[in-house]
């Protein structure tokens, strides 16, 4: 808040009063700290969780947001279709109570333009709300913003509907007293949020034993449903490939207030042996419909506006899965067994498959954990020699993936594992590599550019060490004495190249200052292409690979090179039409042999959003290419909801390029996705440390 008012009063009395805050307003993820109540991953979202998780346990939730200007004035409750099947309908119940006093208090105040039953649909459990799948009355309201404090004028004929709920701006039992136009100031907003939030009050005050005997019936009632319905457990296998996300999950969960087991002995169900410590979570718990939504595989409600319609497409993703976006087997139980039951201690705040630590010369760190590469980025950053192995081998009897990691005298830093270490008094016979670590440029726009500061986040968790790069500043050039590496998170590639963000051939101008919406330009590209000609690496996803999907030329003092990498994005204009994929998880098949897919299987989920596909071409000159990662044929669709499968079968998503001596890696997905993907952080640590190239 105080970057936001700081902001705007160095602008008051400008011409860019009210211009937008540059940059993020969090120190990483910018207004996705409203996108973290699942994986809880920052400090804020933590705090705010523990209240509703484990410290306080309020009856009544409400967030308080803006929205844009050219529609209804304010949002109440009861939220738009979809809606979370998994949460008890009486909740539902009680938030359009809630709103139904809100809308009846504001309009009698003569604060027209409130709409409910539209907009915002409470079908995906990321932002404050997730409490609502914890037993409580969570509920959103938004207003129409204006410019941060600057009034603003809008016109009648201005004002649109056309959101869920409200396609057209006119009265409607949806909204039934229109907001008529005219001025629109701060101060009407803390009108609204004023009448709203005492009408919240006083219905909360008014309902109070009701809401309180809610709150207890609703938790016995999830009790009793986990030990009457199916499904009964969630069971993960102890020996995971990547035994520290398996902890993560575990304290994840416990920190969302959910009680974790681990088996005492093994126990066989059915046709299958469970082993003593494999992770039990039993759904006989108050927050039953939380644990269900997060451990289950998501299936999209289609729910269209009318019978064979349009469909209503989501607010936000379609996927959340806790052990598919950590890459982990988790097992359903749908029959529920006593012995089981009897079987089970009570997992503690602290738990770990770490084995007793020893001192030893060396110590290898299997290229199947996360953790591994956090452990090795942080000896890298410390000055400690790290060696990985190029081929698998065997040790003392246990197979030794490629891509894993032998480090000298690290006591203190191998300590933190949370998986088990192997210790070994002497170097095993392989062909190690030293490993050093590149002098990362991470590229970061002014535009509220999320996925970078997820990026951000991301390395600052992991030890990986970087400077971040604004657009501008790519005009100065002489990249090869500061970088070796650039890397390019999913951003709009006109944004990049010109600061400016295009639709079609039509660029759109921002409200930033002008400082603040400058692009790579020729000038930045030409130099970024001759770093790249010479032995750089870029690594870019999502839409800033469309930077790369084009004509280029590399200008030298006695030579024009024109050329194309080989490799294309065929959702771009006119592109595929009828995929809808809106935030799903796809299965994508993994090529064997190539470093970038050390410690991983032969295929993984990817978070995708439909686009980009891409299509790779024989390359001409001194370019080469490699799929990495491809769409197969069968079983696509991993969780959420997907439309147009056929479309993206046998489609390369992920490629790796040389040109000249310099080598990029192309994804058509986010790799870190809102740190909510730990199932392919491996993919962006390998592509970091992919080895030069053999002169």
């Amino acid at each position: 808040m105080d970057m936001v008012v700081n902001y705007y009063n160095q602008n008051k009395e400008t011409k860019y009063e009210g211009s937008s805050l540059p940059g993020v307003y969090h120190k990483y993820i910018g207004h996705d700290n409203n996108r973290d109540f699942i994986f809880l991953t920052q400090s804020d979202t933590k705090a705010i969780s523990a209240l509703t998780s484990t410290d306080w346990f309020p009856q009544v939730m409400i967030e308080k947001h803006q929205m844009g200007s050219g529609g209804a004035r304010y949002f109440v409750p009861p939220n738009a279709d979809p809606i979370a099947e998994n949460v008890d309908a009486s909740l539902f119940i009680w938030t359009g109570i809630f709103g139904q006093e809100m809308i009846s208090d504001m309009t009698k105040a003569g604060l027209k333009g409130v709409t409910q039953h539209s907009i915002f649909d409470n079908y995906w459990p990321g932002s404050t709300e997730t409490c609502i799948w914890k037993n409580v009355i969570a509920m959103l309201t938004e207003a129409a913003g204006c410019q941060v404090a600057k009034p603003i004028y809008i016109e009648p004929t201005e004002l649109t509907g056309g959101e869920k709920g409200l396609a057209e701006y006119k009265k409607s039992i949806n909204m039934p007293e229109p907001w008529p136009g005219g001025w629109w100031r701060l101060g009407d907003i803390v009108k609204y949020e004023v009448e709203s939030m005492n009408t919240m009050l006083l219905t909360a005050s008014e309902n109070k034993k009701k809401i309180l005997t809610l709150r207890n019936e609703l938790c016995k009632k999830e009790v009793a449903k986990g030990k009457n319905e199916a499904p009964f457990y969630y069971i993960l296998p102890k020996d995971q490939p990547d035994q520290s996300e398996l902890v993560h999950l575990v304290r994840l969960m416990q920190e969302h207030g959910i009680d974790v087991f681990q088996l005492k002995t093994d126990i066989s169900l059915g046709q299958t042996t469970y082993k003593t410590g494999d992770i039990v979570i039993p759904l006989a718990q108050p927050f039953r419909a939380f644990i269900k939504e997060v451990m289950e595989k998501q299936k999209y409600p289609e729910r269209h506006f009318t019978q064979g319609g349009i469909l209503m497409e989501p607010y936000d993703i379609t996927t959340w899965s806790m052990p598919l976006h950590m890459g982990l087997t988790s097992v359903e139980v749908d029959a529920r067994n006593t012995d089981l039951e009897n079987n089970l201690d009570k997992t503690g705040r602290d738990f770990t498959l770490a084995v007793p630590f020893m001192e030893s010369p060396y110590t290898i760190l299997s290229s199947t954990n996360n953790q591994s590469f956090k452990l090795a980025f942080t000896a890298l950053q410390k000055g400690i020699t790290v060696k990985r192995n190029p081929e698998s081998f065997t040790l003392n009897g246990k197979t030794i993936p490629a891509g894993s990691f032998i480090i000298g005298a690290a006591g203190e830093i191998l300590k933190e594992a949370v998986f088990p270490l192997i210790f070994t008094i002497e170097i095993p016979n392989a062909s190690w590599q030293t490993i050093s670590f590149p002098r990362i440029a991470l590229v970061e726009t002014w535009l509220d550019d999320l996925d970078a500061g997820w990026t951000r986040y991301i390395f600052d968790s992991y030890g990986i060490g970087y400077t971040v790069i604004r657009p501008v500043e790519f005009a100065k050039g002489n990249f090869a004495k500061k970088f070796d590496l650039f890397i390019f998170p999913d951003q709009n590639s006109s944004i990049l190249k010109d600061g400016k963000y295009k639709v079609q051939d039509e660029y759109r101008i921002n409200n930033y200052r002008p400082e603040y919406s400058k692009g790579i330009g020729i000038k930045g590209l030409d130099s970024l292409l001759s770093f790249f000609n010479k032995g750089g690496k870029i690594i870019a996803w999502g839409e800033s690979t469309d930077l790369f999907d084009t004509n280029l030329v590399l200008k030298s003092k006695s030579d024009t090179d024109e050329f194309h990498l080989p490799f294309h994005d065929i959702t771009a204009p006119p592109g595929l039409k009828g995929i809808q994929c809106p935030g799903s998880l796809l299965r994508m098949e993994l090529v064997k042999g190539s470093s970038l897919t050390w410690g991983m299987g032969e295929m993984t989920g990817i978070f995708y959003r439909g686009k980009p596909v891409f299509t790779t071409s024989v390359p001409r000159f001194d370019m080469d290419r490699r799929v990495i990662g491809y769409f197969g044929e069968e079983e696509l669709l991993m969780s959420g909801f997907l439309e147009g499968k056929k479309l993206l079968e046998n489609k390369p998503v992920m490629v790796w390029m040389k040109k000249g001596k310099g080598q990029m890696v192309v994804m058509g997905f986010s790799p870190i996705f809102r740190a909510s993907m730990p199932a392919t952080y491996k993919l962006l640590f390998n592509s970091i440390l992919l080895p030069a190239l053999n002169d």
